[in-house]
Parts: structure tokens; C-alpha cells; sequence
């Protein structure tokens, strides 16, 4: 069978390569707790371990009851569009108009939609290294290049002005960002966030900015939203993260006025529309008891960055820069091991620990960094790190 030639450009997704070989390890004698064995540590995938609120799961309940399961408008409930204008003025004092927000399949529908509908053959898009690699895999599905420019832990893992000016050619039509970032945690501080912003437009460009961790800051100084910047700058957010809804699959849009029909247009012949059950569900995120649960959970999620950075420094798996928002840590492993991926498979054979290898995350310091989840309870962040630190003594 012939395939099409986009796949050359798409590389496995090794994220989920590593969690299939956790579950083979996991299915072992040896991870059996009933036959006396250590059972399986999972920190390897983004996904908190809080499921979505009370009266999240009842609003959907009430919808699947009331029949309420029929398409939507393809840009989404007009409510739930509402509900996340007023969120962005009541949270980051911003006046993002309904009209500007487009409801998703979640933030992977997101950003094809945007790639769709924005980029061609020989177009150039610039990203950090390191950066989570769907990104790049969307820009190259649109036929566009993704430029991938190494950002060290002195640039916060993150791409700044100079960078971006010193790198735009003739083909150049975007810079693609994330802030908060998976792999790192760390985001770009909103001065330097608007530099980019002016080189980009100063040459016609634009910028994307992947925000679905933005509700999981944990320093004033980076709580800010990109579209502070300008109509023209373009955020894909999810309701998986901050808003503990991953199975879900529900994301949104937030995209200049010129761009809404043409979105519509694919959205109307790719995906129909996003889940009307989950879109129902959603609106629930907004009821003052629901924020509530999520402000406890981001305190949860801090004080679980705080303990297991605090350990992996200890330990001399080094993070070089704090994470400010997300649950991720980006550490050095090369006191231990050449290789990220052979370190990391040797502690999930060994030690029972599943963390991620930089391999996924870019090429420039693939074998140097490994990445690591906090989205667990701080109990397993305790006996991982217990067995982390028996892991490398040896």
C-alpha cells in the first residue's frame, strides 16, 4: 500500500512509545504488588490525576438525560462562548469578544484548524527547542516547514526577540510558541512576549501561541495571557489541563475577527462540531464552586512542583529553571547517563519509575533532558523520588 508522503515528516509519537513499554513492565510478575512486587510509578504523561469537578460531571449527566446531544453550531454553544469571553475578563482583565472564540475537538483540532487554515508548501514556521513535537507534526500536516531553534535554560527554554529577528526569511509566515511550555513549565515573560510579537508582525507574520496550561501559573510575574498583544495574535487552549477535562476533547480558539469564518469553514468539514455533551458539561467550569475546586487544585499542583523539583535538584537530576506553570520538570540527567532514553527505560525496568526522554521534544539536547510529570499525588512524587535516588547511588 502507498502512503502519502506527509508521514515521512511525521515522527512517532515516542511519549506514547515509552508509556507502551510502562504498561508491558507494568504487567510483570515483578510490578505485581499481589506477588510481591513494586508496582509501576506513571510520570510520564501530562495528565492530572484530579477527573473534572462535581458539578462538571453532574452538567453532563443533565445533558445526556435531557437528550441535549445533537450537533452544535460548528463554531461551538454560543454559552460556552460566553462563558470563556467573561472568564478572560474576570481572570486576566481582558475583553476577548464571543465572537473571537471558537470551540474545538480539543487543542490538537485547535492548532490543525489554524495550521489548515494558515499555512501551505513552503511556508516556515519558528518554534523552540524544546517544544512538545505534535506542534511541529501539525505544522508539517499543513505542508509547512517547522523550524525548530535551540532555546537554552539561559533563554528559559523558551525563543526570544532576537532569535526570532536574527532567523525570519522571505519564507517565514509564523512563529509558533507555547507559554506556559510542555516539556519545561517555563513561560516567556510578557515583555519579552510582545518583542516577539512586534518582530512577527513588523514582517508580515504572525504568532501562535499555545496556551492550554495557562490557568496553571504559579508566578504572578508570568500569569499572562498573549492576547494582551493584539487582535492579530492567535491562542489555542484547552479544557484538559487547568479545567481537569482531557478525555474530553474539548478546546478552543481565540483568533482574529478575518479568521472565524474560514475556521468555521474547516471546522464545518473536518469535525462537524466539538461534543455537544462536553460543551454542556463545560459551562459547569464556570460556576463559582467549580473555579474554586480548580484554584485548590493549582496549589495542589504547586506544592507538588515544589517538593519534586526540590528532590530531583537533591538527587543531581538538575532542573535548571523553575517551572512556573504546567506540571513539568525538565531535567538533566548526563551526571548519570549519555542517553536520555537509555536512563529512562533502564529506571523503568529497574526502579519502576515511568518519566519521559527528551527524544520527543527536539533534537538539541534530546539525550541530556528527560522530562517528568508532577500531575501525580505528592505521596507517589515521595516514593518516586525514594526510588530515584536508590536508582542513581547505584
Amino acid at each position: 500500500m502507498k502512503l502519502a508522503s506527509r508521514l515521512d515528516h511525521i515522527e512517532p509519537f515516542y511519549v506514547m512509545e515509552c508509556a507502551k513499554a510502562a504498561a508491558r513492565i507494568a504487567a510483570t510478575p515483578e510490578c505485581d504488588p499481589a506477588r510481591g512486587g513494586t508496582p509501576m510509578i506513571y510520570l510520564n504523561i501530562g495528565e492530572p490525576d484530579f477527573s473534572a469537578p462535581p458539578l462538571v460531571q453532574a452538567a453532563a449527566d443533565a445533558a445526556i438525560r435531557a437528550g441535549r446531544t445533537q450537533y452544535t453550531d460548528a463554531n461551538g454553544l454560543p454559552a460556552l462562548r460566553r462563558a470563556l469571553s467573561h472568564w478572560y475578563r474576570d481572570r486576566f482583565g481582558l475583553d476577548v469578544p464571543a465572537s473571537r472564540i471558537v470551540i474545538t475537538a480539543g487543542a490538537s483540532a485547535a492548532l490543525q484548524l489554524a495550521c489548515l487554515a494558515l499555512f501551505e508548501a513552503g511556508d516556515e514556521v519558528l518554534m523552540p527547542d524544546p517544544s512538545y513535537p505534535c506542534n511541529r507534526h501539525f505544522v508539517a500536516a499543513a505542508g509547512a516547514k517547522a523550524l525548530a531553534l535551540p532555546a537554552g535554560p539561559e533563554q528559559r527554554f523558551q525563543l526570544d526577540a532576537d532569535t526570532v529577528a536574527a532567523r525570519w526569511t522571505p519564507n517565514t509566515r509564523a512563529v509558533l510558541l507555547a507559554s506556559p511550555s510542555n516539556p519545561t513549565g517555563t513561560s516567556i515573560a510578557p515583555g519579552e512576549l510582545g518583542r516577539i510579537v512586534t518582530e512577527a508582525r513588523a514582517r508580515g507574520g504572525l504568532t501562535l501561541v499555545d496556551e492550554i496550561y495557562l490557568g496553571l501559573s504559579y508566578d504572578d510575574r508570568y500569569a499572562h495571557s498573549a492576547l494582551a498583544l493584539g487582535e492579530d495574535v492567535i491562542s489555542i487552549n484547552s479544557f484538559s489541563k487547568y479545567f481537569n477535562m482531557t478525555g474530553w476533547r474539548l478546546g478552543w480558539l481565540v483568533v482574529p475577527p478575518t479568521l472565524v469564518a474560514p475556521i468555521e469553514k474547516l471546522q464545518q468539514n473536518l469535525y462537524i462540531c466539538a461534543s455537544s455533551i462536553a460543551q454542556h458539561a463545560a459551562l459547569a467550569c464556570f460556576e463559582a464552586e467549580s473555579l474554586a475546586v480548580y484554584e485548590q487544585r493549582r496549589q495542589a499542583f504547586r506544592e507538588r512542583r515544589d517538593f519534586i523539583v526540590g528532590a530531583l535538584n537533591e538527587i543531581g537530576l538538575t532542573v535548571p529553571v523553575m517551572p512556573d506553570g504546567a506540571f513539568y520538570a525538565w531535567a538533566d540527567c548526563s551526571r548519570f547517563s549519555n542517553s536520555s532514553w537509555d536512563f529512562c527505560m533502564d529506571l523503568m525496568q529497574q526502579a519502576h519509575v515511568a518519566l519521559t526522554p527528551g527524544r520527543d521534544f527536539g533534537p538539541a539536547a534530546a539525550e541530556r533532558y528527560l522530562r517528568l510529570s508532577f500531575a501525580s499525588s505528592l505521596p507517589q512524587l515521595q516514593e518516586a523520588a525514594a526510588r530515584l535516588s536508590r536508582f542513581v547511588s547505584t
